[in-house]
């Protein structure tokens, strides 16, 4: 009898192996359930294709292909295909189960991405995406709902090649599955035309703009207005987007030859983290939470694993195996068979006596809802729990995107009736996962921040001399090996060789003091003048900078060489009053002396004669007499 409904699928086991547990969601191409591996012992997630599908043996075919080749994808960013069959209402793929719920699960929750968080998003898918194109894999439907992560927030690309599977069935999709496709078609996806990976591209790209923005471009309010908004431009980032903006618009060219490929889209998105702060933690919608109600009796597994050809239908408590019980088929003495009857009398009313008491004493605690505690430190959880007289057990795990300390899942939920003493269980994070800095031995510090960033780190400078080290280059970084993701790594980087002390080479020939400099390490300009101080020429007067300054390596010092002392023509004073004709010879350089009676008042000449070309500080005598 074909099932049609979800939950009759609870319960049942697939392929003698994998017991559906509850579902999990439902999509265009069928439901997904959480289910145990019972050959394995480990949690999966299975698919189970719609009914439909079943008879269509072009479509199966296709499936079988497309799951072998899903099968040998082997990247971190790729949802991991475990195994893939054929049940009696359909196909099934049993798949990686991922705890962190899908992109389109956090964007429905009204949460948005910061550009640094699309960022990272954007660069795990198109990284998996690079990986699958060279292998000739294209993914065909791109969308936040195919992006799933993983409880420490790794994306992983879902349902590659199930796509095309699904593209040559003979078959009517549900209501609302063609829309939900075109929302993200490129261009010539729209046109029916040919694709390769850069319709991938394409499809990430308005995906990674809906995380932010919360807008998908194009989007029109039928499917056919949405196919034709999509092929006459090409896509414009919106403001919102920051330093992601020129990446995503090479991702969303019109024409596929335009368009970066998935390794181009890598390369893009690096280059746009060395211009955004490190991203927050993502906002993980989680996996959706198992109904007790609707999974099925964990009694039952033996028994329909027996059933279903998986094994005998036999349980143990260990895996360790029991000492055996040897059984004597002789009959006990009567005299023995009353003592063993009135031991087990006294075991059983023992056994009575606790179990009532235990009963009596659990009835009379009282209950109380527990309350949320995710988000939370742990000291916050307990301090929430100790007047309800709960107690908490801590477990700690290293998680991506958290912060150390906060409390990321508990159990039982928030809201459940618990009685005193009893234990809520909570997973408390322990920071993202340690990591491994890059080796960022000869880098530039350009290079090594580009590194540093892709890697997840964040990064301080610390600029110091060094004379054989080129400035730019990095020398030393601290902390280095595995460090926690976010942490801040040191970049010791050359500032080229130090400053250098000019001395004082006044009265030094120019040659001399032109070497001296030179081999310093600075550039010499030379700058003649006529200096009174220093009156040989070819000597040096100053330096610019002056002598005790510092100057950078490789700056240019100024040398100030003299011309020897200037001379002017000897100002004419004659019949001036002696004493303004002092002040006129005194204020051009002069040494002024007079001779003349002591009551002359004029100047009759001087020596030299009026309009000699003279040097400043010449002995000047004015001779002078009645007037």
């Amino acid at each position: 009898m074909v099932t049609n409904r979800v939950a009759d699928h609870v319960g049942r086991v697939l392929g003698g192996r994998y017991r559906l547990l509850a579902p999990i969601g439902t999509g265009a191409s069928g439901h997904v359930f959480v289910a145990d591996d019972i050959t394995l012992r480990r949690r999966v997630a299975v698919k189970v294709l719609h009914t439909g599908l079943a008879g269509d043996e072009s479509f199966l075919r296709r499936f079988r292909a497309e799951a072998q080749a899903a099968a040998n994808l082997n990247h971190a960013n790729i949802m991991r295909v475990f195994d893939s069959g054929e049940d009696t209402d359909g196909p099934y793929l049993v798949l990686e189960h991922l705890g962190g719920g899908s992109l389109r699960d956090l964007l429905d929750s009204g949460r948005r991405l910061s550009p640094s968080q699309a960022l990272l998003v954007g660069l795990e898918a198109a990284r998996a995406l690079d990986y699958a194109h060279r292998r000739g894999l294209v993914h065909r439907d791109i969308k936040p709902a195919n992006l799933l992560f993983d409880d420490e927030g790794r994306v992983c690309i879902a349902d590659f090649g199930l796509a095309r599977a699904l593209a040559e069935a003979a078959w009517t999709e549900p209501s609302g599955a063609v829309l939900g496709t075109a929302r993200y078609a490129s261009p010539e996806q729209a046109r029916g035309r040919s694709l390769d990976g850069k319709g991938d591209v394409y499809a990430l790209a308005l995906t990674l703009v809906e995380a932010v923005t919360g807008q998908v471009p194009f989007t029109a309010d039928t499917t056919i207005g949405t196919l034709m908004a999509r092929t006459e431009h090409s896509l414009e980032a919106p403001a919102e987007m920051g330093a992601l903006g020129p990446v995503i618009e090479a991702a969303g060219r019109l024409e596929p030859a335009d368009r970066v490929d998935a390794a181009g889209m890598v390369g893009g998105l690096n280059k746009a983290a060395s211009e955004l702060p490190a991203p927050g933690p993502l906002p993980l919608a989680g996996a959706v939470p198992i109904d007790a109600s609707r999974v099925a009796d964990e009694r039952d597994m033996t028994m329909m694993g027996a059933q279903s050809g998986a094994g005998p239908a036999t349980s143990r408590l260990f895996d360790a195996e029991a000492d055996p019980v040897v059984v004597d088929d002789k009959p006990p003495p009567r005299r023995g068979r009353r003592l063993l009857w009135w031991a087990l009398a006294v075991l059983a009313a023992i056994a009575i006596g606790v179990g009532a008491a235990y009963a009596l004493n659990s009835a009379v605690l009282p209950s109380h809802r527990v309350p949320v505690l995710t988000e939370k430190t742990e000291a916050q959880a307990r301090q929430a729990l100790a007047p309800l007289k709960l107690k908490l057990q801590v477990r700690r795990d290293y998680v991506d995107g958290t912060v150390a300390g906060t409390v990321l899942s508990q159990e039982p939920t928030a809201g459940t009736p618990l009685k005193e003493k009893q234990a809520v269980r909570v997973l408390v994070s322990r920071g993202p996962p340690p990591i491994d800095v890059p080796d960022l031995t000869g880098k530039t510090q350009a290079e090594a921040q580009s590194l540093l960033t892709a890697a997840g780190f964040q990064f301080a400078i610390n600029p110091a001399n060094d004379e054989t080290v080129k400035k730019g280059q990095v020398m030393d970084w601290n902390p280095k090996g595995s460090q926690p993701k976010h942490s801040t790594i040191t970049l010791k980087v050359s500032d080229g060789p130090g400053p250098r002390g000019i001395q004082d080479w006044k009265g030094h020939a120019f040659d001399e003091v032109k070497g001296a400099l030179e081999k310093a390490g600075f550039k010499v300009t030379r700058k003649d003048a006529y200096s009174d101080d220093v009156k040989d020429a070819g000597k040096v007067i100053s330096t610019e900078p002056g002598a005790g300054k510092q100057a950078p390596y490789g700056s240019t010092v100024v040398v100030n060489v003299s011309k020897g002392a200037q001379t002017i023509a000897l100002p004419d004073v004659r019949g001036k009053n002696v004493d303004e004709a002092g002040q006129i010879l005194t204020k051009a350089g002069f040494n002024v002396f007079s001779y003349g009676p002591p009551s002359s008042k004029r100047v009759v000449t001087t020596d030299p004669t009026p309009g000699t070309m003279v040097k400043r500080g010449t002995d000047v005598t004015m001779y002078t007499g009645r007037g």
